[in-house]
This record gives C-alpha cells, sequence and structure tokens, in this order.
C-alpha cells in the first residue's frame, strides 16, 4: 500500500470484549505482564478515568457506534436490532472517504434469536445493508461464544471459520482488510470476543503457561466466592495475554508497513467484569463499581496526542465524536457525547460520567437491578430503585467496601444534584425495567426511546445530519 500522499489518518479500534482496567498491570495488577500494551501506552494519551456508562455489552457498544446514550438508541439489553436510521462512525468515516470494516463481534443485532441453549455454536448473522450501520469489509458475528475456529460472516449470508484462536483469526481479517486499502484511509474496528466468558475452552494453553502458579485476589472479594473467582480469574488472565499478543501483532504491523505516523490507535473496552468484587457473580458487570465500568482506554497518534496521562472524564459517547475530531471529519448533530480531542489534557474537577442499569438479566427486561448514578473522579455515586444508596470515595477506598451512603452530607447532596441533572438532560426516570418492554416490537426492533414513538425501524437516516 501506498499512503505517503494522504493527509487524513487511518483509524483502528482495538475493542477486546469485557476487559476491566483494574486487570491490567499499568492501572495496578502486577499478576501478569502486558509488554504490548504497555508498549502503546508508552506512546499514548492514557485515559485514566474512562467510563462504559451502561455496562452491558449492546447498550454500550451502541453508545460506541452512535455516540448516543441509550434513552436515545433504545439499546436496554442485549441483543436489541439497532435503528437503520442511526448514523454510526462506519457511516461518518465512510462518507468523508475512508475505507470501512468491522472484525469480530457485534452484538447490536438480534442474530440468531432465541439462541440454542443462549450459547450459540454456530452462525449468527447480521443481514447485509443497514444493519451493519455503514461499515463495508465485513468478517463479523452477532454473538457467538467459538473461540478456537468460530466463524464470522461475509457480504453475505455465507460464513467461514477462522483458523486458530479468535484473536489470531480477527486479526488476519484486519491485515487483509488493511492491505486491501491501497491509498485510501481506513478505519478499522477489532473486536474480539476474549476476554469474555465462554462455555468452551477459553485460550490458548500458552497463555495459561505464562500465568502464575497461585493468584491473589482484592479484598473485596468475599470469602464465599473465592474458589469460583480465583478459577474465573485464571481464564481472564490467560484470555487477556492473548489480546495482548494480538495488539504486540498489529503494533508491528503499522510499523512494518509504514502506518504507525499517520494512523490514530485506541485501545479500549465495552465495560469491565466483577470478577467477585463486591459479592458479585465473577463473570458478571452491570454494577456501579470501578469493576464493571471502569475501562482501559489508550489513545495513540503520533506528532498530534502528546503521550501522557488525562483525568478528565471520559464516557463511552465520547470517543465517536473525538476520533472524527482527530481526523478532520465534522462531528454529526445526532451525537449526544463530546469531542474530547482539544480537552483531554485539561481536566475539569467537576466533570462527570452518567452511569446506569436497567434490567436484572442480559436479554430480558426483568425488575430488580435497576440504578443510575454518576462517577466523577472521587466519587461514584449511584441509587437503585430498590431504595440503595451507595456512595464510594475512590481516592480512600478504591475498592469500594466502605458506603459513605447517609454519612456525606452536602456531598451526597451535590452528587444526587448531578444525577437529577444528566437524568433531566437525558429525559430518563429510574422505573422498573419492564415499563420499557413497549421500546421494542416483536422482532427486538426499537420503536421507541425516552422521546416517544419514533418511525418505523427500518426507516433510513437523515444524511443532513453528517453536516
Amino acid at each position: 500500500m501506498n499512503q505517503a500522499n494522504n493527509p487524513q489518518p487511518n483509524v483502528v479500534v482495538l475493542f477486546p470484549d469485557q476487559l476491566r482496567a483494574l486487570s491490567l498491570p499499568m492501572f495496578g495488577e502486577q499478576q501478569i505482564e502486558t509488554p504490548n500494551i504497555d508498549r502503546l501506552a508508552a506512546d499514548s494519551l492514557i485515559l485514566e478515568n474512562a467510563i462504559s456508562n451502561c455496562p452491558v455489552c449492546t447498550p454500550a457498544r451502541a453508545m460506541l457506534l452512535t455516540g448516543r446514550y441509550p434513552q436515545t438508541t433504545g439499546h436496554l439489553i442485549n441483543t436489541t436490532r439497532t435503528r437503520h436510521s442511526e448514523i454510526s462512525i462506519g457511516d461518518a468515516f465512510g462518507r468523508a472517504g475512508y475505507k470501512t470494516a468491522w472484525v469480530g463481534k457485534w452484538h447490536l443485532h438480534t442474530g440468531l434469536w432465541p439462541a440454542l441453549d443462549r450459547m450459540p455454536q454456530h452462525p449468527d448473522w447480521v443481514p447485509e445493508g443497514r444493519d451493519r450501520l455503514g461499515f463495508d469489509y465485513w468478517r463479523a458475528y452477532n454473538q457467538h461464544m467459538v473461540y478456537f475456529d468460530g466463524f464470522v460472516h461475509k457480504d453475505d449470508w455465507n460464513y467461514e471459520r477462522w483458523e486458530g484462536y479468535e484473536t489470531d483469526g480477527l486479526l488476519n481479517y484486519g491485515f487483509e482488510f488493511m492491505d486491501s486499502a491501497g491509498a485510501d484511509p481506513f478505519l478499522l474496528f477489532l473486536s474480539p470476543h476474549p476476554p469474555h466468558y465462554t462455555p468452551f475452552k477459553f485460550a490458548p494453553d500458552h497463555c495459561y503457561e505464562r500465568l502464575p502458579k497461585t493468584l491473589q485476589l482484592p479484598a473485596n472479594v468475599p470469602a464465599h466466592l473465592q474458589s469460583s473467582s480465583l478459577d474465573m480469574y485464571r481464564h481472564y488472565l490467560a484470555m487477556i495475554l492473548a489480546v495482548d499478543d494480538m495488539l504486540g501483532r498489529l503494533l508491528d504491523y503499522l510499523e512494518l508497513n509504514g502506518l504507525a505516523d499517520n494512523t490514530i490507535v485506541l485501545f479500549a473496552s465495552d465495560h469491565g467484569t466483577q470478577g467477585g468484587g463486591q459479592g458479585v457473580n465473577p463473570w458478571s458487570k452491570k454494577n456501579p463499581y470501578e469493576n464493571s465500568i471502569r475501562i482501559p482506554a489508550l489513545l495513540r497518534y503520533p506528532g498530534v496526542i502528546e503521550p501522557g496521562v488525562s483525568q478528565r472524564m471520559t464516557s463511552m459517547v465520547d470517543f465517536f465524536p473525538t476520533l472524527c475530531g482527530l481526523a478532520g471529519i465534522p462531528v454529526p448533530r445526532s451525537i449526544e457525547g463530546t469531542d474530547l480531542s482539544g480537552q483531554w489534557v485539561h481536566s475539569a474537577a467537576d466533570d462527570s460520567a452518567f452511569i446506569m442499569n436497567f434490567s436484572k438479566w442480559f436479554d430480558w427486561f426483568q425488575d430488580g437491578a435497576e440504578w443510575r448514578g454518576v462517577r466523577t473522579q472521587q466519587y461514584t455515586y449511584a441509587q437503585w430503585l430498590s431504595g440503595k444508596v451507595e456512595l464510594y470515595d475512590l481516592y480512600e477506598d478504591p475498592l469500594q467496601m466502605h458506603n459513605l451512603a447517609g454519612q456525606a452530607g452536602a456531598l451526597e447532596t451535590q452528587l444526587r444534584e448531578m444525577l437529577q441533572a444528566h437524568q433531566q438532560q437525558r429525559q430518563d426516570e429510574l422505573v422498573p425495567c419492564t415499563d420499557w418492554k413497549h421500546w421494542l416490537d416483536e422482532q427486538r426492533r426499537v420503536v421507541r426511546n425516552a422521546h416517544g414513538p419514533l418511525s418505523h425501524p427500518e426507516s433510513e437516516p437523515d444524511w443532513s445530519l453528517l453536516r
């Protein structure tokens, strides 16, 4: 490829699933080594306070792709079909002359629904056209958990299997796409499912061989969950090592092909995992705790972004407009996030992220786990529909073991008012989850949102919003 005369930067987003910040050495985990993540971090702006606003796959991915909150996209639970009228980052970059690709897990469609025993072992198709939101090169699946010799769909409903482990197989498709780009700038999303749970084999043997024989868990994992959490964490760390290897191969490719200096690299995730923290099931998320909501986020753009650390709060909805800002592409007027490309180095002490969960279950509307909250640089505040209130000082109590609710006086009032302001802006209400069921039709397509009834779910976008 020859991009020597191309002034527009390429963009590569490596987006593993369920990777919490606190399991990386750069954020405190000392039981593994991740030389390639550390290598990227050395040349990147490290976003210390990157937050998954709704720590569940589909709602979080919809925020990344559309720059809009669940109250607008209608993505409150997993396996919800995205409206054709949504304008995605694939649309924005594609219409600006970029070649676009999505490789790996999608989870913004129903795919095969209902899944076989909720654990699909066969192709999970996303139809061509607007269901793919403007991504042209497609080597993807909606949601499956087959990590070895798994499968993707291509230009139509036919599928093929990758060879070996998912991180290697998907990256080979990424290489194929970048090799084909020629002189055109490209936008590539690499979305491996690991380090997510699977009922099958988790990781290659060589990844387990790099783990210590015994592992330690944080103090916020109670005694009754120690055994199951240790078993989970061994698989989890092994998968993280596979992701680190994937990143190393990607960085090597960019350097060997002369692309590194003109390619924006973003390394992030959709949400974390509890790992037994706060007594929650080890593989679960959906909670207002750092294990669930705090994600790694590293942004490299040589010569433009100065390496360092930013404390600024960064929400999932901010990545889309910020990548537009860095690439010189107009931010669509549909966006609800903020272009932080000129602000990440400046920290606002009073900024906050709006955090939330809607359903007790991942794929169904079920009452019992509804909460809303705010995460600032120092505090996490959450109100549950059940009446429970939680407030944690992250500077003094990073493991969130000492609830200060009812003891913090003016601070608690300030955080509660901050939450109310976020809810008012998004027209959000903390009500039983089943109150939202009418937002979806019988095909799990979004037909309403917080603003009221919507046009047909397969309506065309208003492309004037791109300007």
